[in-house]
């Protein structure tokens, strides 16, 4: 298998492709895994940096392919926003990294790729991510009563409500769901 990269840079080395990608988006840090550039970025040069990505003539990263949200739990940026993107025409993968904490929005990015709209929308319902400028953040998972966002680390397993059917007041009833702690026991060792 052959690293291909671009026609204008066509390097094997990280040191060189670390060079020459500083001279066109600002980053943070850069690695590589295999075939795909892993590049971290900060969330105020975000949309330049993707916009700059699928314009240039050297990267034409003109496909996402996905967005994602990862809770980092007790560290100092919480949040990360993974954006995969790819080009067809360098048959290139491209993984830009952003990490921003519980109250600072990430730009949308839905003026540059049409298709981010959904996987936002998605990142801030089960994330609580909020992206900044976006044309339409819903919810698009969770009903839109729910209070809090299900796949954050701190989220209980159990959820906060009860929802039961009331067989005598014919409708839905929904009740708090309070765990006494000083009940349960917890035996640390293994049956087997």
């Amino acid at each position: 298998m052959t690293l291909r990269y671009s026609i204008k840079y066509k390097t094997k080395n990280p040191r060189k492709m670390n060079n020459q990608l500083k001279k066109v988006i600002p980053l943070i840090s850069y690695s590589l895994a295999d075939i795909t550039c892993i590049v971290v970025v900060s969330h105020q040069h975000l949309f330049f940096s993707l916009k700059c990505l699928k314009l240039h003539i050297g990267y034409q990263l003109k496909l996402l392919s996905c967005i994602s949200g990862v809770d980092f739990l007790d560290t100092k940026y919480r949040f990360g926003v993974v954006y995969d993107l790819l080009s067809l025409t360098y048959n290139t993968r491209f993984r830009l990294k952003v990490f921003v904490n519980e109250i600072t929005p990430v730009n949308s990015v839905v003026d540059i790729f049409v298709n981010a709209n959904w996987w936002e929308r998605e990142i801030w319902d089960l994330y609580g991510i909020y992206f900044d400028k976006h044309p339409d953040l819903r919810r698009i998972l969770t009903d839109y009563g729910f209070e809090s966002h299900p796949l954050r680390k701190d989220f209980p397993c159990s959820g906060f409500v009860e929802l039961r059917y009331n067989e005598t007041k014919k409708k839905i009833v929904v009740k708090p769901i309070h765990l006494a702690q000083e009940f349960r026991s917890f035996s640390f060792q293994t049956p087997w």
